[in-house]
């Protein structure tokens, strides 16, 4: 059954049941057909957090530092491929390649000290090539030709001369004459270091029938004995061969400094 209608002219046309809509009847409701659209709520997936990157970044340090030390390496490998490999039956080596080359000695192997008597590892002088002359304190005729020769082999070697150390290794007690003293402090200065004779022979050792203080022995950047100078040796033979591992070696210096 349908409804009476009301006879209240106030509501006629109206229901009288619905409800007002709020504001007093205005919004969507006056509109026809409108409807209220309830309200949604997306919730996003937050990002996930920053990933822990310590270990990636010592990874890729490691890394870095293995690629720069072989870097470094390569060069005074190179030489010795050069020497062994490439040309292993037309070497032109005046002085006497050292097969296999014999690496600087530590502290207990060879002690050493300064000329202030300081305890000093030989191993303090690796990065260098170093021209090493063997001789006592008192410094005879041979010792004195030696160190001559060290000194005009270094001064040869023109704009290349600064990658090589000289080294007097002192093997007897004296004391070393002022004079010599004063001479080996003149830059460029001599490396000296007093070490015991019978522990030096264990590293170093002379051409059969010779002494130690015979010879002049080259050591290359690495820390590795690797040749021996014949007994008064002629200078511009050994110059050749000094000019060729400084040459074979030129990129060791600029791998080494690099940032």
């Amino acid at each position: 059954m349908k409804p009476t209608p009301s006879d209240d002219p106030q509501t006629t046309g109206k229901n009288p049941t619905a409800p007002m809509p709020p504001g007093g009847g205005r919004g969507a409701s006056e509109r026809p057909g409108a409807s209220l659209e309830s309200m949604t709520f997306t919730l996003h997936g937050t990002p996930a957090p920053m990933r822990d990157y310590s270990a990636t970044q010592s990874r890729r340090g490691r890394i870095t530092m293995l690629v720069i030390l072989v870097a470094c390496a390569l060069p005074v490998i190179a030489s010795y491929f050069t020497y062994y490999v490439i040309r292993p039956q037309g070497r032109t080596n005046y002085a006497t390649l050292v097969e296999p080359q014999r690496p600087l000695p530590s502290l207990e192997e060879v002690p050493a000290q300064d000329m202030d008597g300081h305890s000093v590892p030989l191993t303090t002088l690796k990065g260098q090539w170093l021209m090493i002359v063997v001789a006592p304190a008192t410094c005879g005729k041979l010792c004195e030709s030696n160190l001559f020769l060290q000194r005009q082999l270094r001064e040869m070697m023109g704009a290349e001369r600064d990658r090589i150390t000289k080294v007097w290794l002192v093997d007897s007690p004296e004391p070393v004459a002022p004079a010599l003293s004063a001479a080996l402090a003149a830059k460029p200065a001599v490396a000296s270091y007093r070490v015991e004779r019978a522990a030096l022979a264990r590293w170093l050792e002379p051409e059969q029938g010779h002494a130690l203080e015979d010879h002049v022995y080259i050591v290359d950047p690495l820390g590795n004995w690797m040749m021996r100078t014949p007994a008064n040796p002629d200078p511009v033979k050994l110059k050749r061969d000094v000019d060729k591992l400084l040459r074979a070696s030129a990129w060791w210096n600029r791998a080494k400094d690099a940032p």
